[in-house]
């Protein structure tokens, strides 16, 4: 049991998990003290964070240590940090554009998604992300990337192109969360008759 949540995809999944409380406490000291490298320390941690995100998976396909925890803690360390991360942007301001609403729907839809996948693992199935999940999440990602380093870099500001795809990351999020509950729904209505 040990060997299942210490292996070291687990580890990485964790660490974003942990990543998410100091990101946010990084970009309230920038809104609180205008800490500009606030910012910069945040995209930092974040950008870390995601690339664990692409490893941990790696790692346990390569070493055959896919877990059933590691199913369930992945998508919900990318919520958790992603999430946070929106909510501190509707909260710096609307320099930023991001609108709450576009906020409420992506955390709704990730509330929905997994009490699905609570609901599908008491009927004994371990609901994996898919490749629209995977493509929601990748797009948020970088959305969310390009709106925390915020400040110009050479004249360009990123804050325009972190806010074009978080609308796409919202047609994504919108898709891929209907599709998630189209297919429990299909697999539930089989197992009713059954």
């Amino acid at each position: 049991m040990n060997r299942e949540i210490f292996n070291l995809p687990n580890s990485l999944t964790m660490a974003r998990i942990l990543a998410a409380p100091i990101v946010v406490f990084l970009l309230y000291l920038e809104m609180w003290f205008q800490f500009r490298i606030g910012a910069y320390f945040a995209f930092g941690v974040y950008f870390l964070a995601s690339i664990t995100d692409y490893f941990d998976g790696k790692i346990a396909r390569e070493q055959n240590i896919i877990t059933n925890l590691g199913k369930f803690l992945d998508p919900l360390a990318d919520k958790l940090l992603i999430g946070s991360i929106l909510i501190m942007l509707v909260r710096l301001g609307p320099e930023w554009k991001v609108p709450a609403w576009i906020v409420i729907i992506i955390i709704g839809r990730e509330i929905a998604v997994t009490g699905m996948r609570a609901v599908a693992a008491e009927m004994g199935e371990v609901v994996a992300a898919d490749k629209f999940g995977k493509a929601k999440t990748l797009l948020q990602s970088l959305a969310t990337g390009f709106l925390v380093f915020h400040y110009p870099v050479f004249g360009w500001d990123p804050r325009p192109l972190g806010q074009w795809l978080l609308w796409g990351a919202l047609a994504l999020t919108v898709f891929s969360g209907g599709n998630y509950l189209y297919n429990f729904y299909k697999k539930w209505l089989k197992s009713g008759e059954n």
